[in-house]
């Protein structure tokens, strides 16, 4: 089957797979403790986000060249991808934390107006995720792991 031979499609996914895994050490070497739900979690860093689209540009530029057509869309998509990850998604984040931090002052307000003995629904409630977009820097790092990871990939597989 010819999609088992697409070096860009396993170059995009390699890519997600390795930013996803790098968290967890990042992670840790920057608080010093191990968090695994970083392996499947949206947000920090690298941006897997990034890393996917920026080694699907380079896959295809090393295959088709950077005068192809099919570069031309793989670079916008990457570039809109990227924008989005460091905009819209990352302003959610911010308005979820504002969000989370009034479900917090108004828990803390029904607490003093009432002396609640048992609040086992309070507990089991989910906060909204925070962590949904990146920082810049965050998608840098993800864009410069996706091309450092492919040409790695094209230079041992080509």
């Amino acid at each position: 089957m010819d999609i088992l031979l697409n070096f860009s499609l396993w170059a995009s996914l390699a890519a997600i797979f390795f930013a996803q895994f790098v968290k967890v050490p990042i992670q840790y070497i920057a608080t010093r403790r191990i968090d695994w739900a970083l392996l499947t979690s949206t947000g920090g860093m690298p941006s897997s986000h990034s890393a996917a689209v920026t080694a699907l540009s380079t896959g295809v530029a090393l295959e088709a060249g950077l005068d192809s057509p099919i570069f031309a869309v793989s670079a916008i998509f990457a570039i809109i991808t990227m924008f989005d990850a460091t905009g819209v998604r990352r302003q959610a984040g911010e308005q979820a934390i504002v969000l989370n931090q009034l479900v917090a002052d108004f828990n803390k307000f029904v607490d003093d107006a009432k002396s609640w003995t048992n609040k086992p629904d309070q507990e089991k409630r989910k906060e909204l995720k925070e962590l949904l977009g990146h920082k810049p820097i965050e998608v840098f790092f993800g864009g410069l792991t996706g091309i450092a990871l492919t040409l790695v990939l094209y230079y041992i597989f080509y």
